[in-house]
């Protein structure tokens, strides 16, 4: 297994198969992904790749590994990425 592609090698990746010049394919991605962030909270959908989505986690019993004490996990919001169909088939 490679190591993942670092962020100028996306970049040069992009640019060339786009035909655009590495600036221009910098600022496409930088703005891929403010306007990811901005609209996160309604779900953000990037076809073909996959969705970014707000899910509230519930409150609920853990255990600390260290003393096995048990603890407990407070409610939270987290976002999360799923995947989508045609890229799970593509990858596997």
């Amino acid at each position: 297994m490679g190591k993942p592609m670092t962020k100028s090698q996306i970049i040069a990746s992009v640019a060339e198969k786009s035909g655009i010049d590495k600036k221009q394919a910098t600022a496409a991605l930088e703005a891929l992904a403010t306007l990811a962030y901005e609209n996160a909270g309604d779900g953000f959908s990037i076809p073909g790749l996959g969705k970014l989505v707000k899910v509230d986690r519930a409150a609920r019993m853990g255990r600390n590994p260290a003393t096995g004490e048990t603890i407990q996990i407070p409610a939270k919001t987290v976002l999360k990425f799923r995947i989508a169909k045609a890229a799970k088939d593509a990858v596997l």
